[in-house]
């Protein structure tokens, strides 16, 4: 079955996310590595990467996945700007390298107006400049997005596009979010639109790049463009959308992330891996 989790806070040290997770009975965590609404980075401490290991080993082989900071924009055409997200980019996957966290997502950016085209250039080109000055130990995973604004990665298209012009696009994966795909105008919430949907994804990408899921309903309808997440069930999407996820048999052992609100009590990650789980029991329909 799908490995379900969330994304959990790391304040007050990387290792107690692993405490969070494990309070809500999660078996996948995705986190942020580094206050991701700051560009200046602490180095990464040795006794942290020590502990966050050390609290990693005791849950067993749980997947861990690193979210990029949303202030990292690779397809900027302001060169101060592009030049930071280079840096701060680099510094992530680094961090993950000695984390030892195998996979770090990263919204393909925003084209500021340019065009899609000419974003997804300048997207690919710094991309293959942070992947030149880092190992090959961590997988870049390609968010899908919503096509909120000027932001590309709503549609499968610009995603292949950015793993065609790659020079290491072995390196290259996909994290698909359903609240963004669904607002973008891929339907999933009847089997035969999920399958039409997972089939043009094959087709212009190839299933073997889905690597991460992000599991969240969403407030607004198909095709809105707008990326905002709700609870499970509790949104447009609905229930019938995540049964057709949760039972295809080719995402059996993927892992899946929540990031949807919570209090700091965590009960809404627990509400809602309760109502994925009860819908692993169910065929879909």
């Amino acid at each position: 079955m799908p490995i379900l989790g969330a994304h959990e806070s790391v304040a007050g040290g990387l290792h107690l996310a692993f405490d969070r997770i494990q309070q809500v009975g999660g078996e996948a965590l995705q986190i942020f590595t580094r206050n991701q609404r700051q560009w200046q980075l602490q180095p990464l401490k040795d006794d942290e990467s020590a502990l966050f290991k050390a609290a990693w080993q005791k849950t067993g082989s749980m997947p861990v996945l690193s979210h990029a900071s949303y202030l990292i924009n690779l397809a900027s055409s302001k060169q101060e700007l592009a030049d930071k997200s280079i840096m701060a980019f680099t510094a992530e996957i680094l961090r993950c390298e000695k984390l030892g966290i195998p996979f770090v997502v990263i919204h393909p950016g925003s084209h500021g107006g340019d065009g899609v085209e000419a974003g997804l250039v300048r997207f690919a080109r710094a991309l293959d400049q942070v992947m030149a000055a880092t190992g090959a130990a961590v997988t870049v995973l390609l968010e899908t997005t919503s096509g909120q604004g000027s932001s590309l990665g709503s549609r499968f298209e610009e995603l292949a596009f950015i793993i065609e012009h790659s020079q290491r696009p072995q390196r290259l994966g996909v994290c698909l979010d359903t609240c963004h795909i669904f607002a973008a105008g891929y339907d999933i919430r009847t089997l035969p639109a999920y399958s039409r949907t997972m089939e043009e994804f094959d087709r212009l990408i190839g299933i073997d790049r889905l690597k991460f899921f992000h599991l969240n309903d969403a407030k607004n309808g198909l095709a809105s463009h707008v990326d905002r997440h709700e609870h499970i069930g509790q949104g447009t999407i609905g229930l019938s959308g995540f049964k057709n996820l949760l039972n295809d048999p080719r995402f059996a052992a993927h892992p899946m992330t929540l990031e949807t609100p919570k209090g700091v009590d965590l009960q809404e990650d627990r509400n809602n891996l309760k109502v994925l789980r009860e819908l692993m029991a169910e065929r879909p329909t």
